[in-house]
């Protein structure tokens, strides 16, 4: 598929947007105890990427998890990755180019994929849904039904908080970033307006991260 090339400059939108690569590569990786490299290999793996998927990573940062994406999708895949902020993208441009990955970057939203209708088999996010008013949420799911193939599925990684609130309130003043007040589990509704099937919640390898997953169609 072809694509124009990529712009430059930040384009607008009411999400969070990150603009401190370094930083966010040190925060995550703190967050994770060291072991992001880990929960990113195994997030593509309970992601049921295959050999020769379509794969885009929505809000993919610096592309540490697009490139985990890529080694399952294989040289037969096509793998990409859009972000809001135009430092990011040229982070993961670099990443790719000194380690030769045939990963695709450019500045994108989620709430206008530059992509057309049923193009790929697998959506991804990780720690970027919690970043968006509820309303562009909604509007970004629709977007990512938008351009899942028929049989393609979204899988989402966001916080979860523990369910003892005196384990709740204390990570509160340990973590930052806000995360003892995302849920991932408030995304299923969402997905289910708009318009994906047999969407479920799961937990991943680290304690405080789960997942959702849901179907274009059933």
């Amino acid at each position: 598929m072809q694509h124009t090339q990529p712009q430059t400059d930040a384009v607008q939108t009411r999400g969070f947007t990150l603009h401190s690569p370094r930083f966010y590569d040190l925060f995550v990786n703190m967050l994770l105890l060291g072991k992001e490299r880990a929960l990113r290999e195994k997030t593509a793996e309970i992601a049921a990427i295959k050999p020769g998927d379509k794969v885009l990573d929505v809000g993919c940062g610096t592309g540490n998890l697009t490139f985990a994406a890529l080694a399952c999708a294989g040289t037969s895949g096509e793998v990409h990755g859009i972000d809001a902020s135009p430092k990011m993208i040229q982070v993961a441009r670099s990443k790719a180019a000194r380690s030769g990955a045939k990963a695709h970057f450019q500045i994108g939203l989620i709430e206008r994929i530059p992509f057309p209708d049923d193009y790929f088999d697998v959506v991804l996010s990780s720690l970027m849904i919690h970043h968006l008013p509820d309303d562009l949420k909604c509007k970004g799911f629709v977007e990512i039904r938008r351009v899942l193939q028929p049989t393609g599925h979204l899988f989402a990684v966001d916080f979860e908080p523990p369910s003892n609130p005196l384990v709740q309130h204390m990570l509160a003043h340990v973590h930052f970033h806000g995360m003892m007040q995302v849920d991932v589990r408030e995304y299923v509704p969402m997905l289910e307006e708009a318009g994906f099937t047999h969407v479920v919640t799961g937990r991943t390898t680290y304690r405080f991260l789960s997942y959702v997953k849901g179907n274009k169609t059933g």
